[in-house]
C-alpha cells in the first residue's frame, strides 16, 4: 500500500467526519484498510511503550506501523481543513444532492460487508437486526442541551472517537445528540486548550482500547462482529436518507414540500456514490478488507 494510496484514504475519512451522519470507520471499511488501522491504532501498547524507553526507536515505530499512521492521519487533517468548507457550504445550498450521494455510498458499503459475512445463522441475523435497529433509532433522538462541565470534554473525546471507527456510527452526530457538538466547537474556535486537552485525551484513550476490542472481535468473533458492523450500515441509511420533515423524520420524497425534491438529480448523486464504492472496491477493497 503506497503512501498516497493511504493519503487519500485519510481524505476520504477526514471528509465523511465533518458530516453528522457519515462515519469515517465507513470510509476506512470501502478503501480496504479497517482492519490494518485497528491492527495499528492496537499495536500502541505497552510493548510499544517499552520500546520507546529502551531507546529502540525503529522497533517501536515499525511495530505501531507508525508510516501507515502518520500519511493517514495527514491526510484526514488536510482533508478536514480543505473540504470542510466545500461540504458544509454544499450541506447548506445543495443538501438533497449530498444526502442521496452519502446514501448511494453507505448502501453500496452495506452490500460488499453483507458478502463478508460468509452466511447468517440465527445469532449473527439477531445482531445485525439490532445493530440496525439501533443505528436506525438515532434518526428519532432529540439533542440534548447541557452546560458542559470540563470532564464532559473528555467522555465526548471517549465517545466521538470510538464512534468514528465504527462503520455507520458517526462521531460527530453523537455529539450532537448528547449536547457537546457546539461546546466542542467552541472550544476550537477559542483555542480553550484546557477543554481541548481533555478532549484528545478521551479520544486518545477511546481509540487506543476501543480498538483493541474490535481486534480481538475481528479475530475470534469475526462473522458476529462483521453482522453487527453491516447491520450499523444499513441502520444508518435512516441517517442520511435525503427527503425528511421539519422535525427530522425520513419521509418520501413525493411528499416533501420544503423545496424541489430533485429526485432525477439526487438518485444520479447516489447512483454515484455506488459507483465510485464499486470502483475503490475494485482498485483498493481486496487486499486489504476484512477478508
Amino acid at each position: 500500500m503506497n503512501d498516497l494510496g493511504v493519503f487519500l484514504r485519510g481524505v476520504l475519512m477526514g471528509a465523511a467526519d465533518v458530516v453528522p451522519g457519515v462515519s469515517g470507520g465507513t470510509m476506512a471499511l470501502i478503501t480496504g484498510i479497517y482492519h490494518t488501522l485497528l491492527r495499528s491504532i492496537s499495536a500502541i501498547d505497552v510493548h510499544a511503550a517499552k520500546l520507546v524507553i529502551q531507546g529502540q526507536w525503529r522497533d517501536a515505530w515499525q511495530h505501531i506501523n507508525g508510516r501507515f499512521l502518520v500519511v493517514l492521519v495527514a491526510g484526514i487533517g488536510v482533508s478536514i481543513v480543505s473540504l470542510a468548507q466545500i461540504i458544509l457550504w454544499t450541506m447548506a445550498h445543495y443538501p438533497l444532492p449530498l444526502w442521496s450521494f452519502f446514501f448511494g455510498l453507505i448502501a453500496a458499503s452495506a452490500l460488499v460487508l453483507q458478502r463478508q459475512v460468509g452466511g447468517y445463522d440465527f445469532a449473527s441475523f439477531t445482531l445485525s437486526l439490532l445493530a440496525a435497529a439501533f443505528a436506525a433509532s438515532f434518526v428519532f433522538w432529540v439533542p440534548a442541551e447541557v452546560t458542559a462541565a470540563p470532564w464532559m470534554f473528555f467522555g465526548a473525546g471517549f465517545v466521538a472517537i470510538c464512534a468514528m471507527i465504527l462503520p455507520g456510527v458517526s462521531g460527530s452526530l453523537l455529539l450532537l445528540l448528547i449536547g457537546m457538538y457546539q461546546p466542542v466547537l467552541s472550544a476550537l474556535k477559542q483555542f480553550e486548550l484546557g477543554s481541548i486537552g481533555l478532549f484528545i485525551l478521551g479520544a486518545a484513550t477511546g481509540i487506543t482500547s476501543f480498538s483493541r476490542v474490535l481486534n480481538y472481535l475481528l479475530e475470534h468473533k469475526r462473522r458476529s462482529t462483521v453482522a453487527v458492523l453491516t447491520g450499523f450500515l444499513w441502520g444508518s441509511l435512516a441517517m442520511v436518507w435525503p427527503w425528511r420533515e421539519s422535525a427530522g423524520s425520513p419521509i418520501s420524497p413525493l411528499s416533501y414540500t420544503a423545496g424541489n425534491p430533485s429526485i432525477l438529480l439526487c438518485v444520479c448523486c447516489a447512483a454515484l456514490g455506488i459507483a465510485l464504492v464499486t470502483v475503490l472496491q475494485s482498485r483498493w477493497g481486496h487486499e486489504h478488507g476484512l477478508s
